[in-house]
């Protein structure tokens, strides 16, 4: 669905985008991850040709988005971060105005907007100012945008950006239910989410991917286990520095120190260790006091710090 190969884009002073290639097989749900300025957003606006690439190709169901722009762009819904909305329209009559300008008419028009207002439960509010609406039902409209034309690839650039929780669920088990129809490339800095609704991940960063993969297999050789948490009553310096001394213990943070002398610290280990066992030992035979002693296991964000931190997976 999706074939990118060596995309690069340059401004005056600094590389974006820096010949990045990847695929998006017809069917999957894909997220788009990186930090802040890593090139996401340039790089979506490149494959709705919004933006023109300083070189390499972008193809969107078999058409060039350059060469083939209206062709390409026919088979695309694109929602950006910012969804732009026409306030002082009612919801119907703006989902009319934006499928008449995506060549749909008639009768196939009319039952198309009812279809993506039920799909995207905006049907209650059908008749409402958009300047009335909610953060949440304005997402909901600018999806129902997305689809009316029924695009084969749907491009969402952060559809969670400023919804409280139960908004984001509901937007997570939409976007999950439309991945039954659409192929979906989706850029978000919710990692739970990409981990519960996500097919594959790829993660860019200063420009250039660094890595691809389903987010357990990247969880998988993750080179550290995860993380370790320990509450000790102890000298903070000196228990940091016996704990980083243990073999397999990467890093130690001190995470708090109470009024009472109580020490929590947060150890990141390597795949292959698991050092609970010496920290007992070691609280035991310097008489500290231990309240926890618990490992929790790598995640997605866990590998995205890892990955953008410029260390290899």
């Amino acid at each position: 669905m999706i074939d990118v190969k060596n995309l690069t884009k340059r401004y005056v002073g600094r590389t974006a985008v820096d010949n990045i290639s990847f695929e998006v097989g017809q069917g999957e749900i894909v997220g788009f991850l990186g930090p802040n300025g890593a090139g996401k957003t340039t790089t979506l606006r490149m494959l709705t040709s919004y933006l023109p690439p300083s070189s390499g190709t972008v193809s969107i169901a078999g058409f060039d988005v350059f060469r083939d722009s209206l062709k390409a762009r026919k088979q695309i819904g694109y929602m950006p971060e910012n969804v732009p909305l026409y306030e002082d329209m009612r919801v119907k009559e703006y989902l009319y105005f934006r499928a008449k300008l995506k060549g749909l008419s008639g009768k196939d028009m009319r039952e198309r907007i009812g279809k993506v207002m039920d799909r995207c439960g905006v049907t209650d509010v059908r008749k409402k100012m958009i300047s009335s609406l909610s953060k949440g039902y304005r997402q909901r409209v600018g999806l129902a945008d997305t689809l009316v034309h029924s695009p084969q690839l749907l491009i969402l650039d952060e559809p969670t950006n400023g919804l409280d929780p139960n908004q984001i669920r509901q937007v997570r088990e939409l976007v999950k239910e439309l991945g039954q129809d659409h192929t979906i490339l989706i850029s978000t800095h919710i990692l739970p989410e990409v981990e519960a609704t996500c097919d594959r991940v790829i993660i860019i960063s200063e420009g250039k991917v660094r890595a691809s993969d389903t987010p357990q297999n990247l969880v998988n050789r993750l080179r550290t286990a995860g993380t370790i948490s320990v509450e000790v009553k102890a000298d903070p310096s000196a228990a940091a520095d016996k704990m980083t001394r243990i073999v397999g213990v990467r890093k130690v943070a001190k995470d708090s120190v109470d009024e009472d002398g109580w020490c929590r610290f947060t150890l990141r280990v390597e795949a292959s260790s698991d050092v609970r066992e010496e920290l007992y030992n070691m609280a035991i035979a310097n008489h500290w006091p231990l309240r926890e002693l618990a490992r929790h296991h790598a995640t997605l964000e866990d590998v995205f710090v890892e990955v953008t931190q410029s260390e290899q997976v």
